[in-house]
């Protein structure tokens, strides 16, 4: 849906310093453009659950990170997300990828596409869903808001083929 440009736009929209990620096959194709970036370091783990810790402590550090990840990640990493965001009242920015959202017809059932919202909502999250390219305004717009208020921002990423 957006190239690896139009993300490095965005993140130098809103300020990010640091994408800490685990990228699925659709945002693993911005990986080389979001490498060539010596001034916004691109951190790659391996379980979901330490990216929310590794942008908490950025956090704290006074920079201003965003944690990409896919949704069936997201469910994987509640707690730590939780703890970060609701327990120490953290306001981190995360772009999350929503798998099979644009591929109903093919993946017909696929309960990452049935619990990703609900899951969001149930976390007493701010989120935005996007789902074409000409949302891309809202989400800058949408993260700017949310740091305005000093709470965390989430932008859901449709994914899959129409």
């Amino acid at each position: 849906m957006f190239s690896g440009q139009q993300i490095q736009g965005l993140l130098d929209e809103i300020g990010t310093t640091h994408i800490v990620w685990l990228p699925d096959s659709t945002l693993g194709q911005w990986e080389s453009q979001l490498q060539d970036r010596a001034d916004r370091p691109l951190i790659t783990v391996c379980r979901e659950g330490e990216a929310w810790a590794i942008a908490a402590g950025l956090q704290l550090g006074g920079a201003q990170p965003i944690v990409v990840i896919q949704c069936t990640g997201l469910f994987e990493s509640g707690d730590a997300m939780r703890n970060a965001i609701h327990d120490y009242g953290l306001p981190l920015s995360a772009l999350i990828g929503y798998r099979s959202y644009l591929s109903d017809a093919t993946l017909p059932g696929d309960t990452a596409r049935k619990f990703a919202e609900p899951i969001l909502r149930a976390w007493e999250l701010d989120y935005l869903l996007v789902t074409e390219p000409s949302q891309l305004p809202h989400m800058a717009e949408h993260y700017r808001s949310c740091r305005a208020q000093q709470q965390p921002g989430f932008v859901l990423l449709a994914e899959g083929k129409a």
